[in-house]
């Protein structure tokens, strides 16, 4: 198995491909390559039996893909965590090295790693760490952008993406802080939403669309 084909079904498993369909359109963005080359490789993961083409919509991870792609994300997470807490790297530069990592660490070292940092359950970015089964559960969280004016939520979740984080560091976006949403604005979709400090903070749709939050009453 190529470090290309596991970084493919990852992503394929990260953008929620066991339970449904994902396009070749997503997977060319997120990996940044054309379509001709998604095209390519769900050919192969398919003669793999990794993923199951669905015609002329797109790719499902299979069990055994999920399982695969599940082991990959267990190891990235734990070496960001590893990289963040101990060796004092920011969230938004832990994902290239992690990458490298997670293909060439056995999973004897994995686990061992796991050990001594406490058998951590969340990473930087606060995406849960599969168990050795490779579940995780997403039930309870939503996207900002679902939200309606009035709600209070805890900010629980980002994608792991580079730009992403440092605009989110900029907004001075806390994980596990509470925040409340103020307005939507319905032109641009740009959410406003109030800290513990009543400060204000302005967020764009394109960012409420990739952080994960945990909702209660108002």
């Amino acid at each position: 198995m190529t470090p290309s084909k596991e970084d493919y079904i990852k992503l394929i498993v990260e953008l929620g491909g066991t339970h449904r369909i994902i396009t070749n359109k997503e997977i060319a963005d997120a990996m940044e390559v054309k379509a001709a080359s998604v095209t390519d490789m769900n050919t192969r993961l398919v003669e793999e039996g990794l993923v199951d083409h669905v015609p002329y919509k797109g790719v499902r991870a299979t069990q055994k893909g999920h399982l695969l792609a599940s082991k990959l994300i267990r190891k990235h997470r734990i070496w960001e965590v590893f990289l963040y807490d101990k060796l004092g790297y920011s969230w938004d530069e832990v994902h290239t090295e992690a990458d490298q990592l997670e293909h060439t660490s056995s999973d004897r070292l994995t686990e061992a790693l796991y050990q001594f940092l406490g058998e951590p359950q969340t990473d930087p970015h606060g995406g849960r760490i599969p168990d050795l089964d490779g579940l995780i559960d997403f039930s309870s969280k939503h996207l900002l952008v679902e939200l309606e004016p009035g709600q209070i939520f805890t900010f629980k979740e980002t994608m792991d993406e580079e730009n992403l984080l440092k605009y989110l560091d900029a907004k001075k976006l806390v994980l596990n802080e509470k925040y409340q949403v103020l307005s939507s604005n319905p032109y641009d979709g740009q959410i406003t939403i109030q800290n513990h400090k009543q400060e204000e903070i302005s967020i764009s749709q394109e960012a409420a669309e990739n952080i994960y939050v945990v909702t209660e009453k108002s």
